[in-house]
């Protein structure tokens, strides 16, 4: 049996209307959870699939860590795609420093956060003292390098030119021409 922790105000998120959520994510993974709302711990038993057990406290804790119950349960459909959290606390030394930084991972109006999004093609989400990013390897290497550059004080072109770099990098990847 796994445990993870959840934030108080993510539990209900975790249930979902009516267990729903909750529902959702024992069928899809093979698990039973216990939920203590109290204290925001959910117990974690495998019941069927081991494999997806074991991913199983990932997509609790991307809920809990402000993803999407949908964003999070992506990370059952897909072999490769996983959970990074960057914690933020590392990276700064006071409460205003770490302000002043999840500022510049945010951007304007959320701008910077949504362009990483949909240059790299992962899921980016900055809660509490944590940057998380639900994707591919790939994808996650160059959140994990844009976020970085952005905490030593990159300015922002650069990191947008890094990450339209990548993004054609990632993109010519995957295509290919036809022989004519």
């Amino acid at each position: 049996m796994q445990h993870v922790t959840v934030p108080q105000d993510r539990i209900g998120v975790v249930i979902g209307a009516g267990g729903e959520t909750m529902r959702e994510i024992e069928d899809r993974a093979g698990v039973r959870l216990d939920v203590d709302s109290e204290s925001g711990s959910v117990a974690i038993e495998e019941t069927d699939d081991p494999v997806a057990a074991l991913v199983a406290p990932d997509v609790i804790k991307a809920i809990g860590r402000g993803f999407k119950p949908e964003t999070a349960l992506s990370i059952l459909d897909h072999d490769l795609r996983t959970l990074e959290l960057i914690d933020l606390a590392e990276h700064t030394r006071n409460d205003n420093d770490l302000q002043r930084k999840k500022g510049r991972i945010i951007g304007e109006n959320g701008r910077t956060r949504e362009l990483i999004e949909e240059l790299t093609g992962a899921n980016v989400v900055v809660y509490g003292t944590t940057v998380g990013a639900v994707g591919g390897p790939e994808e996650l290497q160059v959140v994990r390098r844009a976020v970085g550059m952005l905490l030593d004080g990159a300015p922002h072109g650069a990191v947008y030119s890094y990450l339209e770099r990548k993004s054609n990098e990632l993109n010519d990847d995957v295509s290919f021409n036809a022989p004519r």
